[in-house]
């Protein structure tokens, strides 16, 4: 009987952590799927998808240059051919059930990504009989953070980065306590394959994360770090760096660190790049009322270290990496995810040194507040918002429809605002001008400056120099300020965008009316080349 009521445990806790990410995550359905289309949920999406495109057509491909964006010069991309090829892996088992295997694989590949990430959780959690480990799953369940990193339609590369930083701090701390030599033996080399995969897919992040694993365990025992054990971990470490060099074939790039010229503008612009405040109340919107005391909750964890070295802690690496990912996050909402991930991670060793169960579980519940008045907004929008949503849905469509013209054996660049650009790329299979990352801020700057222009000669020798041949017009208002703000110009009293916008009868002769929609206009560029 013990055991059947063991076993029915395990099913009733897999089943409600399956309902809490599921839910979580697939919450924005029907943002998503309308009308029997799928829409992903940002630019960066777009791109990752038309990448998957590729790959699909050429199956072997390696993607090492972008054409798709920044035309005609292209770009070198930072992302990598892992979530490529896991999202065609997917896309091929679809195939029996849908005709549109490819968008339903990339609007899943992130919640399933987060679900494998719960299931190893709650094993690891479990084996490591932590007393408060539903506190960690449920945060990493329900965060808003965590859910808009791995949500449904965001195939994008922090989910896959997400599952692989959990599993390699978990199971770098887990090779500690463990008493069979084999056990920590295999939790060092399954740490050491998960760092090599998430700096494959990131060399930023993951690569940061990783040199602050290693240089606090370098303060707290050089000597370990190298010991005979960990040799093999390093050997497997080092060599599947060296395979995704060879697959790769480039240096990752750190343009993204660089702070000059219009970069800097641009990034201003961008929810991810943002900075966040120390006292910006989002915090307690991904984190909850716990957050607010998490330094004591360290200071306990360290006496209780000083008092009883046997004890059950928080290590000191996490620790570590909690203070380091937050002042990150400070610096780029970016960081967020991890941030969080890793607090999450923390919370059931900080808990430990609390006896009173009751206690615990009286403030995680009263902390949740801010979280649940998150979900409130989202699940229950007001009118403002609901319409707000409802008109996202009918503008995708409508540019999604007039990206279609587009289509064509023959090679036809586009111009139009840079956020807009990779969908309509990976709609109509025609290279644009703009793009959504920032290898691409050549092209951001150019589309900028024609849809602000004054100039109409100047406006014309750009379309030349790009060999542009389609031109989207969009919201003026949003294009002449983003615009504005990319380029820290003033708003001119007449910008190019804004007569294409409303005024299509009185748009320049080298630019032909061709079509429009209620959201967009289309016009199609007559000049020599």
């Amino acid at each position: 009987m013990q055991r059947v009521g063991r076993l029915a445990l395990i099913v009733f806790e897999i089943g409600l952590l399956t309902v809490l990410i599921v839910t979580t995550r697939c919450a924005n359905y029907q943002d998503v799927f309308v009308a029997g289309n799928v829409y992903f949920v940002d630019a960066d999406c777009y791109a990752r998808m038309t990448r998957a495109q590729m790959v699909r057509e050429k199956p072997g491909l390696i993607i090492r240059h972008h054409a798709f964006e920044n035309f005609p010069q292209g770009t070198t991309p930072h992302t990598t051919a892992l979530l490529d090829y896991l999202i065609i892996a997917l896309s091929l088992f679809l195939n029996p059930f849908t005709a549109h295997a490819l968008d339903l694989a990339g609007a899943i590949v992130s919640p399933l990504l987060a679900l494998l990430g719960g299931w190893f959780l709650w094993w690891w959690s479990r084996r490591m009989k932590f007393r408060y480990r539903w506190v960690m799953l449920i945060l990493y369940a329900i965060s808003p953070i965590l859910v808009h990193g791995t949500e449904l339609g965001r195939p994008d590369h922090q989910s896959l980065l997400i599952l692989l930083v959990a599993i390699a701090i978990c199971a770098g701390g887990s090779s500690q306590p463990l008493q069979a030599a084999n056990m920590a033996s295999a939790w060092r080399l399954t740490s050491a394959a998960a760092w090599a995969l998430a700096i494959w897919v990131s060399a930023y992040e993951p690569l940061v994360l990783f040199l602050t694993v290693t240089a606090t365990a370098l303060v707290l025992n050089r000597r370990a770090v190298f010991a005979r054990d960990c040799r093999a971990g390093w050997i497997l470490f080092a060599a599947m760096i060296a395979i995704a060099f060879a697959v790769e074939q480039r240096v990752p790039s750190f343009a993204i660190l660089h702070s000059n010229g219009h970069l800097k503008n641009w990034a201003s612009t961008i929810g991810e790049l943002a900075h966040v405040s120390p006292m910006n109340p989002v915090w307690l919107n991904w984190c909850g009322y716990l957050l607010v005391i998490t330094p004591i909750f360290i200071w306990m964890s360290v006496r209780t270290r000083r008092d009883d070295a046997q004890g059950l802690h928080a290590p000191p690496v996490v620790c570590v990496l909690l203070i380091v990912t937050y002042f990150l996050t400070i610096s780029q909402a970016r960081w967020g995810y991890f941030f969080v991930l890793i607090f999450a991670l923390a919370l059931p060793a900080l808990l430990a040194p609390i006896k009173s169960g009751a206690a615990v579980w009286i403030a995680v519940v009263l902390s949740m507040f801010p979280i649940l008045r998150d979900w409130d907004s989202r699940l229950w929008p007001n009118e403002a918002q609901l319409a707000g949503r409802v008109e996202r849905r009918i503008e995708s469509a409508q540019i999604r429809d007039l990206a279609l013209n587009l289509r064509s054996p023959e090679v036809h660049p586009f111009l139009a605002p840079w956020w807009l650009s990779p969908s309509i790329a990976y709609w109509s299979g025609q290279p644009g001008v703009a793009g959504s990352s920032h290898e691409s801020l050549n092209g951001i700057e150019e589309s900028a400056r024609f849809f602000l222009s004054e100039n109409l000669q100047k406006a014309r020798e750009l379309l030349e120099k790009h060999h542009v041949a389609w031109v989207l017009a969009y919201d003026s208002d949003r294009v002449a300020q983003n615009s504005a703000a990319v380029l820290n110009e003033p708003l001119c009293r007449e910008p190019l965008c804004r007569v294409l916008d409303r005024t299509p009868s009185q748009a320049p002769p080298f630019l032909v009316f061709s079509a429009q929609a209620p959201a967009c206009k289309l016009y199609a560029v007559a000049v020599e080349r």
